[in-house]
């Protein structure tokens, strides 16, 4: 009571069993006037110092060193004697957000490919004049803040939004009957695919301006179809920018913070929001910093397999 610093400690063995704090703040404040035996005073002061757990939840929160934390951050809870188990149905949220992080990542990286692909590719093709003229245009949202393209997706996609508007004028919903863009998964995948799409576009283009045209017209002089030309002569030389621009965008994906949090409601929540919750809010940084960790050797791991998969030598960003 002297050092103050029984709310921390109460915070601290809170975090491995609910209900503690308020346990030893209230006994604090008789503390001084509690007599030997110590142990029979504090029962009689409340009978869950009886309770073989909360002596288990302070001996694991006196660790110095402890694997609690990481443990905590996928959904598992280190016991007094050092052994792991699950955590409580109710508990496990945290390996379903990374499993629900990794999903939007990975779907923002394939919608950017579908509609980054077409666009380098007309970008690469067109003259020098008019490419250098789309490519004004696709640097144009890097000149706006993010939080202001975030924030007017907010105005596309609610129910009296532009876009419902323009599904009911032409007839794919009733007025009553208008689709939910917002708040939820579809609204962080629309609004991130959009932010991120440059991304994609940049790395693809730089590489596709150094595959000579004079490929595919050598291909197609020998009989190939502009498909089999497209397929087997010029797609293949642009898998590096694919490669780059993947995992450029992927990368940017996880660790979104500001998109989700503005239209992305409870389903479309990220890891990188929990985070941002544990750091202002809750104030556990200890589970904050675990949580990025995992994230971190994750990340670690598919760079990893995108190494032996791929080949870090064949990405090129230009």
């Amino acid at each position: 009571k002297k050092q103050k610093t029984i709310g921390k400690v109460a915070t601290r063995v809170n975090r491995e069993l609910s209900g503690t704090r308020s346990l030893f703040t209230k006994t604090a404040r008789s503390a001084k006037k509690m007599k030997p035996p110590y142990m029979e005073a504090l029962i009689k002061k409340d009978k869950d110092w009886a309770n073989i757990e909360t002596w288990q939840a302070m001996k694991t929160a006196s660790r110095v060193y402890t694997p609690a934390y990481v443990a905590a951050a996928l959904d598992l809870k280190m016991l007094a004697d050092g052994s792991i188990v699950r955590q409580s149905e109710e508990r496990r949220i945290h390996v379903q957000l990374f499993a629900r992080t990794m999903e939007i990542s990975f779907l923002v990286t394939v919608f950017c490919l579908i509609l980054g692909y077409p666009i380098a590719f007309l970008m690469a093709s067109l003259p020098m004049r008019t490419s250098n003229l789309l490519l004004i245009l696709v640097l144009l949202p890097f000149w706006t803040s993010l939080l202001v393209r975030t924030t007017a997706w907010i105005a596309m996609l609610q129910a009296q939004g532009v876009m419902n508007d323009l599904f009911v004028i032409f007839g794919l919903a009733a007025d009553e009957d208008r689709f939910s863009l917002i708040y939820n998964k579809t609204g962080t995948l629309i609004a991130m695919t959009h932010i991120l799409l440059p991304f994609m576009i940049l790395p693809l283009f730089s590489v596709m301006k150094t595959i000579p045209p004079s490929y595919v017209r050598a291909a197609k002089s020998m009989g190939a179809t502009d498909w089999t030309a497209f397929w087997r002569v010029y797609f293949p030389q642009s898998v590096p920018g694919i490669g780059a621009g993947a995992l450029l965008v992927f990368i940017l994906a996880i660790g979104y913070y500001i998109t989700p949090a503005l239209v992305g409601g409870q389903d479309g929540q990220m890891v990188s929001n929990i985070i941002d919750f544990h750091m202002r809010k809750s104030l556990n940084w200890n589970l904050a910093a675990a949580l990025g960790l995992v994230m971190l050797v994750f990340v670690m791991f598919l760079f990893w397999v995108y190494d032996r998969v791929v080949g870090i030598d064949n990405m090129k960003l230009g």
